[in-house]
């Protein structure tokens, strides 16, 4: 098992949260060499046509969500006491939602379709985090690393050794390893069956955008998302205790490889660092108040994208950056933080463009408080100190933040929110149907 998880705790509204406050810089994979291999798996057909993304924003797009949501250019009202966009956004795609209601405060071009790099990786981990316990463990073969595409993203997994599928995780989110998927995917019965249960998954969440080709996010012809759907995956995959953790860890030890020292056989560990600089800070980006993860990613053809989420006096945002045409450093991360701001000054003012719709198999009904709840929503969800032995330490509130992170529940508070039957990510969905969905 890794060292413990160094994080940063801060009191939330209503949920314990633990993050930490390092990172390195995101690794970009290269886009696929010629010639293109063929695609492991086939779409269904409502996700299939113009798989291709365009140069510029379709006229008409998917209505999922709303009609305004499906159309080009930007969508807000911007009634009397609204807030002005901020004016120097340039990403081709972006979307700012309520993350408990589901409510699209605003968005541009938010169902185009576009390359989504490591992004991806949440639907990855929405799809595949929930088959195998933490504590599993897998030892490497040289077939589970075959086949990643040259420039891939690693966390330095190594043939014939040992990783629980806790330290997998942690590769996956904190360095975006390309290798920790594959392992991952080797493990759910092989990258072509990992695809297929994505492109299920996408449909069963209605993020009709996507098509996935191969589980990491590596450019890939035909391989698409669009800003609304990483909101949909994000969404759904903080419902996870697990996916919670592991998205706002920034910093742990991971297993290195075994040497023999006095005879004796002596595994290493090495430090690895989340690559999301909102949730880290750099020289030029400063850690954003609330912040929780989830998932940032960077290839030739995508460009930086990225899908936060971050509470502020007791709002939740969520928020989808996709290729901003400014190249500066970190101008995804900039952009991002830019329409956060805008999002709690405006949330409560301004009357929506969308919505954030529920998979399909769960009815459209309000959870109300007091109602009862039996279960568990993403695994274990009991009170007891983390596996892990995070360790924690008060920091500072900024602008009226209450707090960091989005229901972080690792060491505390979910058990109370689910008894009074109000599930913070989604108050929208039924609970027993969500514990439902959310079980192996």
């Amino acid at each position: 098992m890794p060292a413990p998880l160094q994080t940063i705790r801060r009191p939330l509204l209503v949920l314990s949260a633990a993050l930490s406050s390092l990172a390195l810089t995101a690794p970009v994979a290269l886009a696929a060499p010629s010639p293109t291999p063929t695609p492991t798996a086939t779409p269904s057909s409502s996700a299939s046509s113009s798989a291709t993304p365009t140069a510029t924003p379709p006229a008409n797009m998917s209505s999922v969500g709303g009609t305004r949501l499906g159309q080009a250019g930007t969508q807000v009202n911007l009634t009397s006491g609204v807030p002005v966009l901020p004016k120097d956004v340039t990403a081709r795609s972006w979307i700012v939602s309520d993350a408990e209601s589901g409510a699209v405060l605003a968005a541009h071009n938010a169902h185009w379709r576009l390359p989504p790099a490591s992004t991806l990786k949440m639907l990855f981990a929405d799809t595949v985090l929930p088959k195998f316990p933490k504590t599993t463990e897998h030892k490497v073969a040289a077939s589970d690393l075959a086949g990643m595409g040259a420039g891939s993203s690693l966390v330095g997994i190594k043939e014939g050794e040992s990783y629980t599928v806790h330290d997998l995780w942690l590769g996956v989110f904190l360095r975006s390893g390309n290798d920790a998927v594959h392992v991952l995917s080797h493990m759910n019965g092989g990258v072509a069956r990992t695809v297929a249960d994505m492109n299920a998954h996408a449909q069963d969440l209605q993020a009709l955008d996507t098509r996935v080709v191969t589980p990491d996010g590596y450019d890939e012809p035909g391989q698409v998302s669009s800003a609304y759907d990483l909101t949909l995956f994000a969404r759904s995959g903080l419902q996870k205790k697990d996916f919670r953790e592991y998205c706002s860890t920034v910093s742990t030890k991971f297993p290195g490889e075994t040497t023999k020292k006095k005879g004796k056989s002596v595994r290493g560990t090495f430090e690895i660092r989340n690559t999301n600089r909102l949730l880290s800070g750099d020289s030029d980006v400063s850690v954003y108040p609330g912040i929780a993860g989830v998932k940032n990613g960077n290839t030739t053809n995508a460009g930086a994208t990225f899908t936060g989420v971050a509470e502020r006096n007791g709002k939740v945002l969520l928020v989808t950056v996709m290729n901003p045409e400014k190249a500066e450093h970190n101008e995804v991360y900039k952009e991002a933080a830019k329409i956060l701001d805008w999002g709690f000054q405006a949330d409560g003012k301004v009357q929506p463009v969308g919505e954030l719709v529920a998979p399909k198999n769960v009815p459209q009904a309000s959870a109300q408080p007091g109602a009862t709840a039996t279960g568990e929503a993403g695994g274990d969800t009991s009170t007891k100190p983390s596996a892990s032995g995070s360790t924690s330490a008060t920091a500072s509130e900024e602008d009226g933040s209450s707090g960091v992170g989005i229901a972080l529940a690792v060491t505390g508070g979910l058990l109370v929110l689910l008894a009074a039957g109000v599930f913070l990510v989604n108050r929208r969905w039924p609970l027993p149907d969500l514990v439902r969905r959310r079980r192996p």
